[in-house]
């Protein structure tokens, strides 16, 4: 196990209705003019906008609100939020929505007490100062309620890159599974695959002797592939959302990731599809990591069998363990195809012309400097490559 500092200070609270509760804890944490930040659509539709707004105004907290956040967050409307912030003398930035929205909303807050341009973080500058940001969670996937992390898409090139730093993991964050209902179950697989994909890269590592954190990863995994499809069938099931919620968050915080290295190549190769067809994020992931899988594989066919038997319930092949491992990759393609996730490039919409050029900006794009990942460093041959097995 590697060295390691873990903080996470986030203050959550989880259940029914405390979205109720959101003035109070805007004021626990400094709040006393706020940025109120969503998308549009269902949190308006729902009442759920209303809601916010109304507990804000019991506690004489002002609020400008910035809609439009869209899935792949853009940085225009950030630079718009940033000004928003600075000319408003706004103190506090509160995110209504789900990863999207709350990524935008952390790319503000940094912005917004920094002099240069934001986007400067989205190239390696750590982001040590940000305004306090608070999150009301609509959908369990990025895990981005409970992460000091953040990815936005720069509309100058189309670069979907992500930024870090402890200053901007929420204040707090209200986790109210009820909220979720309503998702389309496309949105809810979409959201799942996500979770899962924040645990395989960590899982998938060249660190030795990790077992708390092993054990972490895969209990993560086994509630994902017990739960999603009970929410798919019914998505009125409390319970089951609860327990997903609640993992989409342990799955990004980092508790699964402290003391052993971790991967992000799949994330980097999934960005450039949402980034060029503006897929669905999960969708993208479910296309990529089967296929980064077995590219990879054979590089620790040990950890990929460990985690076929433990996780996905095969049997042990001492002899020839490599067949474990591809009998897990096959169980996980079955368990996306059942909650309804795309698994090759034709399900997702993307196009076999477009793959020397997004293995390009993946390796060389927006200053990076030829490879990518951790647990494998690949190539742009590499890359093209697995963007080859997903045709």
């Amino acid at each position: 196990m590697n060295d390691f500092t873990f903080y996470s200070p986030t203050y959550f609270v989880f259940g029914k209705n405390k979205e109720s509760e959101t003035g109070k804890y805007v004021k626990r944490f400094g709040g006393t003019k706020v940025l109120l930040h969503f998308g549009g659509g269902s949190v308006v539709k729902s009442g759920l906008l209303d809601s916010v707004k109304k507990s804000l105004e019991a506690e004489s907290i002002t609020y400008l609100e910035l809609g439009g956040v869209k899935p792949n967050p853009r940085s225009g409307l950030v630079y718009k939020g940033i000004d928003l912030c600075r000319s408003e003398k706004i103190d506090f930035v509160l995110a209504v929505g789900g990863g999207s929205t709350i990524d935008s909303a952390k790319a503000i807050a940094a912005g917004a007490v920094y002099e240069g341009d934001f986007w400067d973080f989205y190239q390696g500058l750590p982001i040590t100062k940000a305004l306090p940001v608070g999150t009301i969670l609509t959908i369990a996937a990025a895990g981005s309620e409970g992460s000091p992390d953040s990815v936005i898409t720069n509309e100058e090139g189309m670069y979907k890159r992500g930024a870090s730093g402890e200053a901007i993991r929420p204040a707090f964050s209200i986790l109210n599974p009820e909220l979720t209902m309503t998702l389309p179950p496309f949105q809810t697989a979409c959201g799942a695959t996500d979770i899962m994909a924040h645990v395989f890269e960590r899982y998938f590592t060249n660190t030795k002797e990790v077992e708390v954190t092993d054990r972490f990863c895969e209990a993560v995994l086994l509630t994902m592939i017990k739960e999603v499809p009970i929410v798919v069938a019914n998505p009125l099931d409390y319970e089951a959302r609860a327990n997903i919620m609640w993992a989409g968050m342990v799955a990004h915080n980092n508790l699964c990731g402290v003391g052993r290295d971790q991967d992000w190549a799949s994330h980097d190769i999934e960005h450039e599809l949402s980034a060029v067809y503006d897929c669905a994020h999960g969708a993208g992931l479910a296309v990529v990591f089967p296929a980064w899988m077995k590219y990879v594989y054979q590089h620790d066919v040990m950890r990929f069998a460990k985690i076929a038997c433990r996780v996905w319930g095969c049997e042990m092949d001492y002899d020839y363990p490599e067949n474990t491992a591809l009998e897990g990759i096959s169980r996980l393609r079955s368990f996306l195809k059942s909650i309804g996730m795309p698994l090759n490039f034709e399900e997702l919409g993307a196009l076999e012309k477009d793959i020397d050029k997004m293995a390009e900006t993946a390796c060389y794009g927006n200053g990076r400097t030829g490879e990518i990942g951790g647990f494998v460093k690949l190539k742009k041959e590499d890359v093209i490559n697995i963007y080859k097995l997903m045709l």
